[in-house]
């Protein structure tokens, strides 16, 4: 079950009544599903504009793909690799954010609530990696 507020951010995502317990993997699944019905209801106005939507898709959705491969990671060396991954991709979705506001495309309103988790997200990102690697 999932919660939305009313700029389709994701409050908190729920499966039989329970959050994960995990904050970078409940966040990067509640900002893939924000990123997917941003792209649906935008790509219905901006078809021709399709391509850029279709990336931030992408790496919007990339994150919590690779987040969720590092939980059953073989080592600790393949957890960091995996979620620098994550981080990485969370940069790009960034960049497309930037790209879509800058060029007028979405609005700032629109922009400012998706950057914020996504920024979020990094932060979290960097700071998991950054541990994991100070444990070797």
């Amino acid at each position: 079950m999932t919660v939305y507020d009313s700029d389709f951010s994701v409050e908190y995502v729920m499966e039989n009544g329970e959050s994960y317990g995990n904050a970078i993997l409940d966040k990067s699944l509640s900002f893939a599903v924000r990123v997917i019905k941003f792209y649906k209801i935008k790509i219905k106005n901006n078809y021709e504009l399709q391509s850029l939507f279709k990336q931030m898709l992408r790496s919007g959705t990339s994150i919590g793909a690779n987040v969720s491969e590092a939980q059953d990671a073989e080592s600790k060396n393949d957890f960091i690799h995996k979620l620098t991954i994550a981080l990485k991709e969370s940069r790009e979705t960034n960049y497309w954010l930037i790209i879509l506001y800058q060029s007028e495309i979405i609005s700032e309103r629109e922009f400012k609530s998706l950057e914020k988790d996504c920024i979020e997200i990094i932060k979290i990102l960097t700071s998991i990696i950054k541990k994991a690697k100070n444990l070797k």
